[in-house]
């Protein structure tokens, strides 16, 4: 299998996702550069983490028109699975692969720091190899609010499409666990045809037994299991 992560000026966790998808889940990857039209051959595409264009005027809605952006939009439409994690997430709500939009924390400070995250859904490429128990991810993002109205949120709940919410260590699910004030402590969506997925925190910061935390290699493990 063969992932493409791109990077955009800006882009910070991309040699992460690099190195967990080629040292860690030894699979081919290759790098976008964000002027590419070129998705070489890809059959996966990753939008990694970071400060795209500064985040000037909103987080990835420069990022947005970069020229790699009209490929994955038209991958996306015809079926191509498609990764945004964290700035990544707010890029593909940007582009209108996925609904609603990230808005600035509630605290209106960047948050960096360990959470626990409820796997909603098991009914997707990247979550089927996740059980119920409650997976500690880290987060680090200053817009990382997930907002939608509500006839979008009732649309998501009806339709499975809320992959991840901020919980506790218990895997409860509660205003206390919510670092940014995201509806419904959304940290994670997919689209209506399941192959558009995004989430703020980063699965490929507890991907390594060097750092004490392979909860977020699962996600990983679900990608390449959909392919066996």
């Amino acid at each position: 299998m063969k992932f493409g992560v791109v990077v955009f000026p800006g882009s910070n966790c991309d040699m992460d996702m690099f190195y967990v998808l080629k040292n860690i889940m030894k699979q081919k990857v290759v790098k976008l550069w964000h002027k590419e039209t070129d998705l070489k051959g890809a059959d996966f595409i990753v939008l990694p983490g970071g400060f795209s264009y500064g985040d000037y005027l909103r987080s990835g809605a420069i990022a947005r028109f970069s020229p790699i952006m009209k490929e994955i939009i038209g991958f996306a439409n015809s079926g191509g699975f498609v990764l945004g994690i964290c700035n990544g997430f707010q890029i593909l709500t940007e582009s209108g692969l996925l609904p609603g939009a990230l808005l600035h924390n509630t605290s209106h400070k960047f948050i960096c720091k360990n959470i626990y995250l409820k796997v909603n859904t098991k009914n997707t490429l990247v979550t089927n190899c996740f059980d119920d128990s409650p997976i500690k991810i880290p987060i680090a993002h200053g817009e990382g609010r997930y907002y939608a109205d509500t006839k979008t949120i009732k649309s998501l709940e009806v339709k499975n499409q809320i992959l991840f919410q901020y919980c506790n260590d218990q895997g409860k699910i509660n205003e206390d666990a919510n670092p940014n004030g995201s509806v419904m402590n959304i940290a994670g969506i997919c689209n209506e045809d399941r192959n558009v997925f995004g989430m703020m925190p980063h699965p490929e910061r507890a991907a390594d037994k060097e750092l004490s935390n392979e909860d977020g290699k699962l996600l990983f493990d679900s990608i390449l299991n959909h392919y066996q």
